[in-house]
């Protein structure tokens, strides 16, 4: 019994000598590649270079060798997530611009919220290296086109794109940190409107909308994600259909841009 035991601990330990890497062996795509794994455990907050080194079996100098420190891993670990991101999202097509969008923003929203790790990198650090950040520009400028090509005037394309790249954003964020707060170290994370007292009497409109437990107040769930890209959406139709652009060029003036801007809100 206490041979085989002891022959188990030898083989134990030959294999994790085995496992370790030689020297030199280590590239930066393993790098990464390791890291994204580590981050999926222990998250990017607590990611740290002896960590991955432990995680790649490798001396934390290896990984040093390729990245001066955590923040240049993380940069390049951005890039690769924005680029697989890029490639995963739908295009707006023109001849079907708000079906399209509105399938674009909750794409955005459920591959954000289905990947911790993707947020993190990509809307919460958001620093990008020059490469990637080109890339993004040029997709965005591919959806501005398609909604030009729709209707809308240059201006109001990157508008209407904004609104809802800021709306997806803005929500996957607030949920995100929310997430964090509840596995905060002391576990008092709580969202604002965990806290706050609704009373029927003083606030009747607000017991009602809530009553389900599905509403929140500080919070976007599917149901007011859904309102506010509707509301977009809405208003980008009502300035196709209330405001021809100018022959050939898809621009309008700054000032008819805003007069029709105000005259769509108030519609």
């Amino acid at each position: 019994m206490n041979v085989d035991g002891g022959a188990f601990v030898a083989k134990q330990a030959t294999t994790d000598k085995r496992q370790r890497r030689e020297r030199g062996s280590i590239n930066p795509d393993d790098i990464i590649k390791g890291a994204f794994e580590l981050a999926e455990e222990v998250g990017i907050d607590n990611l740290s270079m002896p960590l991955l080194g432990r995680h790649l079996g490798v001396g934390v100098t290896s990984i040093y060798w390729y990245f001066r420190k955590k923040d240049d891993l993380l940069s390049a670990m951005t890039d690769q997530a924005l680029r697989t991101y890029v490639f995963a999202t739908p295009y707006v097509a023109a001849d079907d611009w708000r079906e399209t969008l509105h399938n674009h923003a909750w794409t955005m929203r459920k591959t954000f919220m289905g990947n911790p790790i993707l947020c993190d990198l990509i809307l919460i650090r958001s620093a990008l290296s020059p490469k990637a950040a080109q890339l993004g520009v040029l997709e965005v400028e591919k959806s501005i086109a398609s909604l030009v090509e729709a209707g809308l005037s240059a201006e109001d394309a990157f508008e209407t794109y904004s609104a809802v790249s800021v709306h997806v954003r803005g929500s996957v964020v607030l949920q995100r940190l929310y997430e964090k707060n509840l596995a905060s170290a002391d576990g008092t994370g709580a969202q604002l409107d965990d806290r706050m007292a609704i009373d029927p009497e003083s606030t009747p409109l607000l017991a009602k909308a809530t009553a389900d437990g599905l509403h929140r107040i500080a919070t976007t769930d599917d149901a007011n994600f859904e309102y506010a890209l509707n509301c977009i959406l809405d208003h980008a139709e009502r300035l196709i259909a209330t405001g021809p652009k100018s022959k050939g060029s898809g621009k309008t003036t700054k000032s008819s841009v805003r007069q029709r801007n105000r005259a769509a809100a108030t519609n």
